[in-house]
């Protein structure tokens, strides 16, 4: 099913336990509350709290020929438009290099190389706001998140505020746990003992 913003509303609605909208039009006091909350910065916000494939972006950054810095790094890059949070900052298009020394400073990246490539988290119309790319586990955090925030205008009952709670973390960790396994397996280098093991090994065949 595709994800609309009439779904969200509804599925908020339903953990409330709350009459589902007709429409985004439907003059009812909880449409009012549900639009407050989702205008406030929501996608954003949820964005933020991991780094989702589906709103991944990758890009090839050249510095910023404008601006010359005073003193320290030689070069400066400008964030991109669409930037939410970082998930990676490297020195080459694999993304095998990071880049540990820069600084961070009002809307740019600071450093010594001319070029970098990075991965981040995007709110463009075709990544994290493109609601048919949320899997179903995302959906399910972002209506959550939406019956938090609207639960004590719409109820007025303090009896619904923890089951609002506990439902809220399990889907944030549910699509949190969903998401990571949906990345390509890296694998951890090997440690001295199986290094040993591996050295032996060879001296044995040999």
């Amino acid at each position: 099913m595709t994800t609309s913003k009439l779904s969200l509303y509804n599925g908020a609605l339903r953990l409330l336990g709350e009459r589902r909208l007709s429409s985004l039009t439907e003059d009812r006091p909880a449409r009012h509350y549900l639009d407050a909350a989702f205008d406030d910065g929501l996608i954003d916000y949820l964005l933020e709290q991991g780094q989702w494939n589906f709103a991944t972006r990758t890009v090839e950054l050249t510095n910023d020929a404008s601006i010359t810095p005073d003193f320290g790094y030689q070069y400066a890059f400008s964030k991109p438009t669409d930037y939410v949070r970082l998930a990676a900052l490297c020195l080459d298009e694999y993304f095998k290099s990071p880049l540990n020394e820069y600084s961070d400073e009002q809307g740019y990246w600071f450093c010594d190389y001319d070029t970098l490539y990075i991965k981040y988290i995007s709110n463009d119309v075709d990544y994290g706001l493109d609601l048919s790319l949320w899997p179903q586990t995302f959906v399910r955090y972002a209506q959550a998140e939406l019956a938090d925030r609207v639960k004590e205008e719409v109820t007025g009952n303090d009896g619904k505020y923890e089951r609002i709670k506990k439902a809220l973390k399990d889907a944030r960790v549910d699509a949190r746990s969903k998401d990571v396994m949906n990345r390509p397996v890296r694998f951890q280098p090997a440690g001295t003992f199986v290094k040993a093991r591996m050295t032996s090994r060879v001296n044995n065949d040999g």
